[in-house]
């Protein structure tokens, strides 16, 4: 397997479009019934196919109708927490919280002398 990176645009785009079109193949689904499935002209299979990825839109519909959508999944799940955040969640939950609020200071009937500043 070629590392990804190394990989330049363009190369991407063609292997992407060569894995749809075997894809397709593989299903036995014509390149007219997966523009009508998926919503989009014949003619922007026929430029995915080739590598020519115009739309995101048409990818995804394409991805959608052939079952690849989930090698997407990484992408649209909720990043895990690192083990240092749920190390702090699940000790945060096990700190005591307080059950009631504090009762009010009583008075008891002195008046404390009010403090005096001095601006000069």
């Amino acid at each position: 397997m070629d590392d990804i990176y190394m990989l330049s645009d363009i190369v991407i785009q063609l292997k992407i479009g060569e894995r749809l079109k075997q894809t397709r193949l593989r299903q036995n689904i014509t390149q007219m019934s997966l523009a009508e499935e998926a919503g989009v002209s014949l003619s922007s299979i026929k430029k995915t196919e080739k590598g020519e990825i115009g739309s995101f839109d048409t990818l995804l519909r394409m991805l959608r109708v052939l079952g690849l959508l989930d090698i997407l999944q990484q992408l649209v799940d909720d990043p895990q927490p690192t083990p240092n955040e749920y190390y702090e969640m699940v000790h945060s939950s096990k700190t005591k919280t307080r059950k009631r609020a504090a009762s009010a200071p009583r008075k008891s009937g002195k008046e404390e002398p009010a403090s005096i500043t001095n601006n000069q």
